[in-house]
């Protein structure tokens, strides 16, 4: 059964990696993948139906606009049962703490380890519906 997972990054280089790093998934219908490009962008497209069922969101931390720690805070309220996956380029303690606080599943820094990634979402319960 596929999966969607939201990618929400304001670099449009970043759709494009994901694009060609989960080729093989997408082609076999594992997973679906949906963008955002910015937290306002992600939330609309929370607010709809995204279909297959969504089973991650994977925010970036720096955006202009709601960052990603603020949209993640926001998507809690709203999915409390949603998985978050902040990826950043600056892994700090402050900005892993803060992430934690506020219920993300994991913390990325990039460049992404798509192996490790792909693993993390391997984990995660399967779509239903």
């Amino acid at each position: 059964m596929s999966a969607s997972i939201l990618v929400v990054d304001d670099e449009p280089d970043v759709a494009e990696l994901f694009r060609q790093r989960f080729r093989r998934e997408t082609r076999q219908g594992t997973y679906v993948l949906h963008y955002a490009a910015s937290g306002a962008d992600a939330l609309d497209r929370l607010a709809t139906e995204i279909e297959p069922t969504l089973i991650a969101v994977l925010s970036d931390i720096n955006m202009p606009g709601m960052d990603g720690l603020q949209l993640l805070a926001e998507i809690k309220q709203r999915r409390p049962d949603l998985p978050v996956m902040m990826v950043t380029a600056y892994g700090d303690d402050d900005r892993r703490r803060r992430a934690a606080e506020h219920g993300a599943a994991e913390f990325l820094t990039k460049p992404v380890d798509f192996d490790h990634l792909k693993a993390q979402l391997n984990q995660l319960p399967p779509a239903t519906g």
